[in-house]
């Protein structure tokens, strides 16, 4: 059954901001303050937009834009440090995952432990 997509987060390199949804407010402050730093040195390394959401089968993905005309946005990188995050922040992404459906979704813990 899907939804529809949730940001999670997000930097731009051209405005030089960060957003983090309130739905996502009691997520712990280490956790808040690790995608902080994760996706705004993303985008300072990249360029562009990365944005983090929850697709329709609630799955976390990270989304990258860049304007046309941007020649210093950095597409092979770009792949690259997905990846790598991927790998190196696995178990945050992992709990970010976790707190979505338990606490956003209002999904049963015991029903998810039975799977």
């Amino acid at each position: 059954m899907g939804r529809q997509k949730v940001v999670l987060c997000a930097s731009s390199k051209y405005e030089e901001k960060y957003y983090l949804n309130p739905v996502f407010d009691k997520l712990p402050d280490a956790i808040k303050e690790e995608l902080q730093v994760m996706c705004v040195l993303f985008t300072e390394d990249i360029g562009g937009i990365l944005t983090l959401e929850f697709n329709e089968d609630n799955e976390l993905i990270f989304k990258t834009m860049a304007d046309e005309n941007d020649l210093l946005y950095d597409e092979i990188g770009c792949a690259l440090k997905i990846k790598q995050y991927q790998t190196t922040k696995r178990e945050l992404l992992e709990s970010i995952s976790l707190f979505y459906r338990i606490f956003v979704l209002g999904e049963d813990v015991e029903e998810m432990m039975e799977v």
